[in-house]
């Protein structure tokens, strides 16, 4: 890909995509990367991640996924407040890590690791669940040790000695506002691309059969899609490095959080 940037106003983009649409059985820019379903477009439309240059316009975003697929698409990164403490690798990890599965060979014999994906669905095996406060508007992180699975006994033990509690104090939280002002600024306008897949001679092709066109993110969608379990928290981190906290919905759901969904 040249290092020179295609320039789109809103029309000829449209045009673009409807272009890649009729090409059918595209082969994937980035054999054995999950990404290669978003990077694929990037390389055809000329552009660098995924933000669309539309001068003269709101900001857009570009969001692919597979069809028919389990995977989560990951709408922003955001760590919880207090963001003073920087919770998740001053106490998350320390606090409630457990041994990282690579440590003592890809990684130091005291790596630690945080890694959950919870929502409000119910406890995660070690406890953990997303909960909502609609008096306070805040999304906060939840932890049970009476429901911790037996087989995360010796960890939970653990746990007590290290802090001689098992309260999560303070509690790490995002307020409604502050999502939506995050994913507002990520997601406010965005194009939404569906694509099929399948492998040719070992290679994974993709058809970009649905695009969608979004505007108007909504709030109140956001925060419902949170409660009904559709949009979950994933942390991810381990000593050495944090990967951050993501937000991440439910496969090809993306259109249900925007007042104004066009299908191009």
């Amino acid at each position: 890909m040249s290092d020179l940037v295609e320039i789109y106003t809103k029309d000829t983009l449209i045009e673009k995509l409807k272009e890649i649409r009729e090409m059918g059985w595209i082969e994937t820019a980035r054999p054995g990367n999950v990404g290669g379903v978003g990077n694929t477009v990037e390389d055809l439309l000329g552009i660098k991640e995924n933000n669309l240059p539309i001068p003269n316009a709101a900001e857009w975003e570009l969001k692919c996924q597979r069809i028919k697929s389990s995977a989560l698409i990951t709408l922003f990164h955001m760590e919880p407040s207090p963001t003073a403490l920087k919770f998740v690798p001053s106490t998350m990890l320390p606090k409630y890590g457990w041994a990282h599965k690579e440590a003592g060979n890809k990684y130091p014999k005291n790596e630690m690791s945080f890694r959950q994906t919870i929502s409000t669905q119910g406890h995660s095996d070690r406890g953990f669940m997303v909960k909502i406060d609609r008096n306070e508007e805040k999304v906060l992180i939840s932890f049970d040790s009476s429901i911790v699975a037996n087989k995360h006994v010796d960890w939970l033990e653990g746990v007590y000695k290290k802090i001689g509690s098992l309260e999560l104090n303070p509690q790490p939280y995002w307020g409604f506002d502050d999502l939506y002002h995050k994913a507002g600024t990520k997601l406010h306008n965005c194009f939404f691309l569906g694509a099929l897949h399948k492998k040719i001679n070992g290679i994974e092709h993709f058809q970009y059969s649905k695009i969608y066109m979004l505007k108007r993110f909504s709030k109140e969608r956001f925060i419902q899609a949170i409660e009904h379990g559709d949009l979950l928290v994933d942390f991810d981190a381990r000593t050495g490095h944090n990967h951050g906290t993501k937000f991440r919905f439910r496969n090809n759901r993306l259109p249900e959080l925007y007042e104004d969904v066009t299908e191009l």
